[in-house]
């Protein structure tokens, strides 16, 4: 079993930053892939950055790349998600994730946190 915990959500102009911390607890954290989604009302819930054991590779959808940065830092068993330039349109909740493979579907992970609300107004 591994237990993730969201934090670092808020409310931010458009424009702004804000860095998402996941911290995990449980089984070995070096052996997952872990993943960020965000889910806004009335949508699906949408993959924006994953990164592999030891973060030797990063993977960003379009709507991410230059924006948000995914790193990890395995010693404290703790996943980050930096935004920058944030724009309305990334209002959602904000949910790490955590799998045994690489992938971009939320059916592919395993272990989920409950979720951050990030909210940017204009």
């Amino acid at each position: 079993q591994v237990q993730l915990v969201e934090s670092g959500g808020g409310l931010v102009q458009a424009g702004g930053s804000l860095r998402l911390s996941c911290a995990a607890s449980g089984r070995a954290f070096t052996r997952y892939y872990m993943g960020w989604f965000r889910q806004a009302p009335g949508k699906e819930r949408e993959f924006v950055a994953g990164i592999t054991w030891y973060g030797v590779s990063t993977y960003h959808p379009d709507s991410a790349k230059g924006r948000f940065t995914i790193s990890r830092d395995d010693p404290k068993n703790t996943v980050y998600l930096q935004m920058n330039s944030l724009k309305p349109e990334d209002t959602a909740v904000y949910y790490c994730a955590a799998g045994s493979i690489i992938a971009t579907l939320p059916s592919a992970y395993t272990y989920w946190g409950q979720g951050t609300q990030v909210t940017v107004s204009s």
